[in-house]
């Protein structure tokens, strides 16, 4: 059987490759190996192993390499490193699955093209420019020897990148199909899972800081989200917890004193997990922050949503998503517009991009056929059309 090591750091991702693992478990000629690290084991940032304990999944290891507070990212990304090289060194496995782009991600790829293990992209080709993540999903690409891109403008973006189409599988977006086939909670159980009132109008809000060499203040740009969402009456706002970037803990600990000083207009969650997550999407008048899933996710919904500032400056963005800057004149009458009925309506009509259909089973089949051992070459050819919904 070939052995395929999954690794998950953060409760967004592993929202995402969670179909695929849990087809993974169960392939006849495919062996999981389960890798849960980074904020999962972290209390202070929600401790998501549990929801991965709770799906039933074998977890195979759990590397730490956090230290509580904000440690600056290249000593995270050494330690990493180091704990992923000694992981891989005593479980080699025939291919390391990774998704998306960030800090730890690309430390862990690292590890693993040190040591000659394949790597298996999933969401590289995408750009975001208001963040770090930018260069590491980058880097990540060229030291890949597959690739899953979600749409297909990611996928001919990876062929200029000089990947050999053979290699590039545009398979669709992991986000779509969880919001296609995960069961959601009725509107009620989701009341009273979170213990707050979302049978009235809510919106749901995400915030991360910026992360590009030029980003501004995350506290600024967090000061400007809650004046103005103090500013908009007739709205609960269900918050959840930021990432563990720098500034995570800044702007996750302005939120929560946000909703302790609103007690009766909004709510605070560190983690909603995948099936809370997804019905809070389904049933909120309006999505808002800075999280890759109002972009990528929303469109399936076709929610409201509203984009602030550049950290996912660049990706294709949908006719349910309108962008703003990060200042709170902007983004109070964004928010006022997107929760207007005519925005509503144009929100509802968006066709989402990333549709794949079968897309975790798609990975696993190409995972299964695969062809790693010829040593991969920079492509300087034509690029091909893509569709998402071609099968594999």
């Amino acid at each position: 059987m070939r052995t395929i090591c999954v690794v998950t750091a953060t409760r967004a991702e592993y929202g995402l490759l969670r179909p695929v693992v849990q087809k993974l478990a169960v392939d006849s000629q495919l062996q999981l190996q389960l890798a849960v690290t980074g904020a999962h084991l972290c209390p202070w940032l929600g401790e998501t192993v549990r929801e991965i304990e709770a799906d039933g999944l074998p977890v195979a290891a759990r590397p730490p390499i956090f230290c509580e507070g904000d440690e600056p990212v290249a000593q995270t990304i050494a330690r990493t490193l180091t704990v992923f090289d000694a992981y891989f060194a005593d479980h080699l496995p025939d291919a390391v699955l990774l998704l998306g782009d960030r800090f730890e991600i690309f430390a862990v790829a690292t590890a693993a093209a040190a040591r000659h293990i394949p790597i298996a992209h999933i969401s590289g080709g995408d750009v975001t420019l208001g963040a770090a993540d930018e260069y590491y999903r980058h880097c990540i690409t060229k030291m890949a020897s597959l690739h899953f891109p979600s749409c297909a403008d990611s996928a001919a973006r990876l062929v200029r990148m000089g990947e050999e189409p053979g290699r590039v599988f545009c398979v669709g977006g992991l986000g779509d199909e969880n919001i296609r086939t995960l069961p959601k909670m009725t509107r009620e159980e989701l009341c009273a899972s979170t213990g707050f009132p979302l049978m009235q109008p809510f919106a749901l809000v995400t915030y991360h800081p910026e992360t590009s060499a030029d980003a501004p203040d995350p506290a600024d740009q967090v000061e400007a989200l809650c004046t103005a969402m103090e500013a908009i009456p007739g709205v609960f706002w269900l918050i959840t917890g930021s990432n563990a970037d720098a500034g995570g803990q800044l702007c996750t600990h302005r939120m929560q004193e946000f909703a302790a000083a609103h007690p009766d207009r909004a709510g605070f969650i560190q983690s909603l997990g995948l099936r809370r997550y997804l019905s809070a999407m389904q049933y909120a008048s309006l999505v808002a922050g800075n999280s890759s899933s109002g972009v990528v996710e929303t469109p399936t919904f076709g929610v409201p949503t509203v984009n602030i500032g550049q950290r996912q400056a660049g990706r294709l963005i949908c006719a349910n998503v309108l962008c703003c800057p990060a200042e709170k004149t902007a983004i109070e009458h964004t928010m006022r517009k997107a929760l207007s009925p005519a925005f509503a309506e144009t929100a509802h009509a968006a066709k989402s991009p990333y549709t794949g259909g079968d897309t975790s089973g798609k990975i696993c089949t190409v995972l299964r056929r695969f062809d790693f051992a010829p040593v991969k070459t920079f492509y300087d050819g034509p690029v091909p059309e893509f569709d998402p919904q071609r099968s594999v």
